[in-house]
């Protein structure tokens, strides 16, 4: 199991509650006894096969943002990557979730799980992909990029039903499991639904549904979770679950 971090993601970079100050460091401290590896930054082509120029070029001139979007987007093709040997998680942010093809909102600017996913398509890599996302919010920019894309299957967990993860995965096909990781579900945060083993649960789940029918293929990457008291223990559940 990898954990992809770099320390560009310790940035305040705006005055959101996911760029807020502490919140990586929860998480990496909860983490720290995993191995950890740095990604490389994002390539401009790599953001192009999801999002519109104007939507880069946007992004772009908001300079303190994009130096650490281009990293996030970079980690989680590393997670995704990575995965095709053992697991990974990527502890990165901005997080992505919201960010559509040609617009962004909800403290998201580049959808990093969705352009790592087209990526593997665009290299032959895979064919067919799942993302299971289980933040307290629907990634509408997920959605958005593969309304139409008969490749890429995306599911929003509903309510706290954890078990709609195993269903929804047993039913589909595919070569890879990506997960959109949010913990802002927990019963400490703005959910309020979660307890902290949900998330080894979850992470359990997409382990044995991938050993099971993609090789093992299994990578995530952070979105939400906000309540930084509890978010690294969250984290670390879920991960021991996506892990063991």
């Amino acid at each position: 199991m990898k954990i992809v971090f770099h320390p560009i993601f310790y940035t305040v970079y705006t005055s959101d509650p996911a760029a807020e100050a502490g919140r990586m460091e929860a998480i990496v401290e909860e983490l720290k006894d995993f191995e950890f590896v740095e990604p490389e930054p994002a390539k401009e082509e790599d953001i192009l096969l999801v999002h519109t120029r104007s939507h880069y070029e946007e992004v772009k001139s908001m300079k303190k943002v994009y130096e650490v979007a281009i990293y996030a987007v970079g980690g989680a093709i590393k997670a995704a990557k990575i995965a095709f040997s053992e697991p990974a998680f990527a502890a990165i942010r901005p997080p992505g979730h919201h960010a559509s093809p040609g617009h962004f909102w909800g403290f998201c600017y580049f959808n990093n799980i969705a352009i790592a996913v087209r990526k593997l398509i665009k290299e032959g890599l895979i064919k067919k992909a799942v993302i299971v996302d289980f933040d307290l919010h629907f990634g509408d920019g997920t959605a958005n990029t593969f309304g139409n894309d008969l490749n890429v299957t995306y599911f929003h967990m509903p309510g706290g039903d954890v078990n709609s993860i195993d269903d929804f995965l047993k039913k589909e096909e595919y070569d890879i499991i990506a997960v959109s990781a949010g913990f802002d579900r927990h019963k400490d945060d703005w959910g309020g639904i979660l307890e902290t083993e949900d998330y080894k649960e979850i992470g359990r789940i997409v382990k044995e549904n991938a050993e099971e029918k993609c090789d093992g293929r299994r990578f995530a990457v952070l979105e939400g979770g906000y309540n930084h008291k509890v978010l690294g223990k969250n984290v670390r559940a879920f991960v021991l679950g996506l892990d063991t």
